[in-house]
């Protein structure tokens, strides 16, 4: 007998493991542990129900990969985590401590369980499912496109930038939509310069050959701004380097920054940007 609950606390440890530290009932009932003994381990608080037939195993302490692993373990084989909660499994946005986000076949039913949204598709086939860190979730593209339907545009631009980044998507597979235009990146640039109280330059400026996005010529300084899509080649990359090498031929500092920098590491730009125009780091206005 002894022997027995050794072995299965050894398969039901094997099987928590995998699962950051979450098991159904028919887990536990393969690693040979009875339905009589899963209400007295419950009770004894080695196992913790989490929702009808899935529990937390030895404490109720779980990162936010268990609370997924719990999610779809809850809905079925065919249940995968999806829109935000997909978004910060694959790392294109911060995990949240609200409902898991799950997607399951068809049109009917259920929208809300207990620490669960529920979300349903038809176009919820093989091609747009996979798995990471043993959880089962949407691929990044059709996570985005769940998201485009679902966040602020903010939130759903930070996300794709993100994707981009970690390379999870090609700038092929993303809509002209998706990215900031070159007057909305001019827009966030002049904005920084604005609160930050750093002198305003002078914009789509021509300097030799070339047209710069932002001059300020008494600084000899040229930044420009850029967007991953057309910016993100090997060929445009190349470009970009003549041209750089050019201005600064002409005795021209230049600098790129790219949209996700504006928006997400601003501080960054702006210290940059007041060490090259001479100026100590002033209090934005607010």
């Amino acid at each position: 007998m002894r022997r027995e609950r050794a072995n299965a606390d050894r398969a039901l440890a094997r099987v928590a493991a995998r699962q950051h530290g979450v098991v159904s009932a028919a887990q536990l009932a393969e690693a040979g542990i009875p339905d009589y003994t899963v209400s007295r381990r419950v009770r004894a608080g080695c196992l913790h129900r989490l929702h009808r037939g899935v529990y937390a195993v030895g404490h109720t302490k779980l990162s936010f990969e268990g609370r997924c692993m719990a999610a779809v373990l809850a809905l079925g084989d065919q249940a995968v985590v999806s829109h935000q909660s997909a978004a910060a499994l694959w790392g294109m946005l911060k995990p949240t401590d609200g409902a898991i986000h799950v997607t399951l076949p068809g049109d009917g039913g259920r929208r809300r369980r207990r620490g669960i949204w529920i979300h349903r598709s038809h176009s919820l086939i093989a091609g747009v499912t996979t798995r990471r860190r043993a959880i089962a979730l949407t691929k990044p593209p059709r996570t985005l496109r769940d998201l485009h339907r679902s966040v602020p545009d903010e939130t759903y631009r930070s996300a794709v930038r993100r994707a981009l980044d970690l390379r999870l998507i090609s700038s092929a597979q993303l809509r002209s939509e998706d990215e900031l235009t070159r007057s909305e990146l001019e827009r966030l640039m002049l904005r920084l310069c604005r609160r930050h109280r750093l002198p305003q330059p002078e914009v789509n400026a021509h300097v030799g050959r070339y047209e710069v996005d932002f001059l300020w010529s008494q600084q000899r300084l040229i930044v420009e701004v850029d967007g991953f899509r057309h910016h993100g080649n090997r060929s445009a990359f190349e470009h970009d380097r003549a041209r750089d090498a050019h201005l600064q031929s002409l005795g021209f500092r230049v600098l790129r920054f790219t949209q996700r920098q504006l928006t997400d590491e601003h501080s960054a730009v702006v210290a940059a940007m007041h060490a090259l125009l001479g100026q100590s780091a002033l209090a934005p206005n607010l």
